[in-house]
């Protein structure tokens, strides 16, 4: 019972970040419905959905100790070690994109202000350094609990966030316009343009 309640809250809490997420990179819309108040309501929106992915990532540590009852081995067939080393091999990159992109965003990577300028740095070579490297990190998870069944389940977050980046533009081309136009034609999403 209790890995159907784990797996039921994970699905719950994939569900509701995504939700809050969604609505937490629509401020230029909402501010033509509600004014002003638009960038903190997403701000708050942006908090709600962090602590849903904290909730999703417990989850899939509780997994370890409460696997579904699948036809899959619970474990790779090959030592932990050999996991932590893939998990590494993909963090470091995962890590640096999402560090890299959360630097060159600054506060608005959690907090979304009116007057902010499009970003520079990384993002002059790739529109979403975040998403990029963030959910590889639920690969990371999966390697580090050795679980076959969550790297399986973790492709679903590719479209996932594919979904989230691809909302948070219809966003940007609101509030920045034709300059958001040319860097969209100029850079690539998450492959850089030559």
């Amino acid at each position: 019972m209790l890995p159907w309640i784990n797996f039921g809250v994970l699905i719950a809490s994939s569900f509701l970040f995504t939700l809050f997420y969604v609505k937490s990179v629509g401020p230029a819309a909402l501010e033509k419905r509600i004014g002003s108040s638009a960038y903190q309501k997403c701000a708050t929106y942006r908090m709600i959905s962090s602590v849903f992915m904290m909730v999703v990532a417990v989850n899939y540590v509780l997994y370890y100790w409460l696997p579904l009852p699948l036809p899959l081995p619970n474990t790779f067939a090959w030592p932990w070690w050999v996991s932590a080393v893939i998990a590494a091999g993909i963090a470091a990159p995962s890590l640096y994109l999402m560090v890299r992109g959360v630097k060159d965003a600054g506060e608005e990577t959690m907090r979304p202000k009116r007057e902010h300028e499009m970003y520079g740095g990384i993002y002059e070579r790739i529109r979403h350094p975040q998403a990029l490297g963030e959910f590889p990190l639920w690969w990371v998870i999966s390697f580090l609990v050795h679980s076959p069944f969550l790297l399986l389940f973790s492709f679903l977050y590719v479209p996932v966030w594919y979904y989230l980046c691809v909302a948070e533009e219809r966003d940007l081309l609101i509030r920045y316009g034709t300059a958001y136009e040319e860097y969209f034609r100029r850079v690539g999403f998450w492959i850089p343009k030559r």
